[in-house]
C-alpha cells in the first residue's frame, strides 16, 4: 500500500509502530506530532512500551518520556481496576457453578501477554454459555452491580439480537462488566460455535477463568475489529492483532497453518483474510508469504477487495488533531453502515438506524 495515501502524521505513527529506531531521528515537531497522533488512537504508552522493548530510552527527549510515563500510569491504574472488578467477579459467581472465559483486553493481561501492561483497559468482557446467562446476571444484580440505563428499545435490541446482555456496573466501581454468550450477533451471517469456543478454552494458574485458546484469541479479535466495528480510530484494534500474530507466531512455527484451519472450522475466513492483509500492510507483522497466499482464498470478491481497500485504512488510521476531511467522514460512514449490516438483516436494520437517526437528531436538537 503506497506511502502517498497517508498522511504525514499517519505515516510518521505507522513508521514508529512498525520500527521503533525510526524515533532516534526524530524532531522535536515530529515527537510533538507522534505524541498528538497517538493519544487519538490510546497508543501513547504502547509506544513508550516499544520503545523500552528496544532500549531505545536515550533516543527520547525528557518531556516526550514525560508523556510515556502519565500514560503508563493511566494504563497502570485502569489495570489495577481490571484485577479487582475480575476479583471481584469471581467472588461474586462462585456459586454459579460454570466456566467463564475472558475476553480481549483482560484475557491478554491474565494470559501474561507481554504489550497487555501498555494497553488501556475499558471495561471487563467475559464469555459465558447462554443457557448461564440469566442466571449470572442475575446472581451480579442481587450483589449491588445494575444493568446501565438504557431505554426499553435498547434493553429489548441487547437481548434479542445482540451477542451479550446490557452491560453492567457495580454501585461503588466505575468498570463495565459485558457478559457475552457468543462472539458475534446471532443476527449475523458469521455463525462460530460458542460450543467450541468454549470448550478450547485455556485454564490459567491461580484464578478460576479462562481464555480463549491463542487462535481463537485472534479470531475473536478479528471479528471484533472488522465485522463489529466501524473501524473509526481503531489503529489500537489493529495493534492488539500485530501483538498477538507476533506473539503466538513466534512460540509455535504451526501457528499460522493453525490459525488457517481454525477459521474454516468457526467459519471466520473473512475476517482472519482481514487481519492477515492489514496487519501486514500497515505494521509490517511477519507473516509466511505462503500463508498470505493461501489466504487469499478467503478474500472478498475483487471489487469488494478494492474498496475495503481505500476505505479501511482511511476509517483506521487517526486524522491529524487539527484537520478533518469529509471523505475520512465518509468512508467511516460507510462502515458504519457495512458494521451493521454485517449484524442483522435489511429488515431489522432498516428501522433500527432510522430510529437511532431520529434520537440523535432530537438529543441535537434539544440541546441547540
Amino acid at each position: 500500500m503506497p506511502a502517498k495515501r497517508y498522511t504525514p502524521g499517519q505515516a510518521l505513527l505507522l513508521d514508529c509502530l512498525k520500527d521503533p529506531h525510526s524515533v532516534t531521528t526524530l524532531t522535536v515537531r515530529q515527537w510533538s506530532l507522534l505524541l498528538r497522533m497517538a493519544k487519538i488512537c490510546k497508543l501513547t504508552a504502547h509506544l513508550g512500551w516499544l520503545i523500552d522493548q528496544h532500549n531505545l530510552g536515550h533516543s527520547v527527549p525528557e518531556k516526550v518520556i514525560n508523556h510515556f510515563q502519565a500514560a503508563q500510569a493511566i494504563v497502570a491504574y485502569r489495570r489495577r481496576m481490571a484485577f479487582w472488578e475480575m476479583n471481584r467477579l469471581q467472588r461474586a459467581l462462585a456459586d454459579c457453578n460454570t466456566d467463564i472465559v475472558v475476553l480481549k483486553g483482560c484475557a491478554y493481561l491474565l494470559a501474561d501477554m507481554p504489550f497487555a501492561n501498555a494497553r488501556l483497559f475499558a471495561d471487563v468482557d467475559i464469555l459465558v454459555e447462554k443457557s448461564t446467562i440469566d442466571r449470572i446476571e442475575q446472581s451480579l444484580l442481587a450483589q449491588n452491580w445494575q444493568t446501565l440505563k438504557l431505554d426499553d428499545y435498547d434493553q429489548s435490541y441487547y437481548r434479542v439480537w445482540m451477542h451479550e446482555i446490557p452491560p453492567l456496573r457495580h454501585v461503588s466501581r466505575t468498570m463495565e462488566v459485558d457478559i457475552h454468550h457468543t462472539i458475534i450477533p446471532p443476527s449475523s451471517d458469521l455463525q462460530p460455535d460458542p460450543v467450541l469456543l468454549m470448550r478450547d478454552a485455556i485454564g490459567l494458574d491461580n484464578t478460576p477463568f479462562k481464555v480463549l485458546s491463542p487462535c481463537d484469541m485472534v479470531l475473536h479479535s478479528a471479528v471484533h475489529l472488522f465485522f463489529d466495528s466501524d473501524l473509526s480510530n481503531k489503529l489500537r484494534d489493529l495493534v492488539d492483532l500485530d501483538q498477538l500474530l507476533r506473539h503466538f507466531g513466534t512460540e509455535n512455527s504451526q501457528f499460522f497453518e493453525v490459525l488457517l484451519l481454525r477459521a474454516k472450522v468457526l467459519g471466520l475466513q473473512r475476517p482472519l483474510y482481514y487481519t492477515l492483509r492489514y496487519t501486514h500492510q500497515l505494521l509490517a507483522t511477519p507473516i509466511p508469504d505462503a500463508v498470505l497466499q493461501r489466504s487469499q482464498e478467503f478474500a472478498p470478491p475483487a471489487p469488494i477487495r478494492l474498496l475495503m481497500d481505500s476505505l479501511i485504512p482511511m476509517a483506521l488510521l487517526p486524522e491529524h488533531p487539527d484537520e478533518s476531511f469529509q471523505t475520512v467522514r465518509f468512508a467511516r460512514w460507510l462502515l458504519y453502515i457495512r458494521s451493521h449490516y454485517l449484524r442483522m438483516p435489511l429488515k431489522l436494520l432498516i428501522p433500527h438506524l432510522a430510529r437511532k437517526s431520529l434520537v440523535r437528531f432530537t438529543r441535537s436538537a434539544s440541546i441547540t
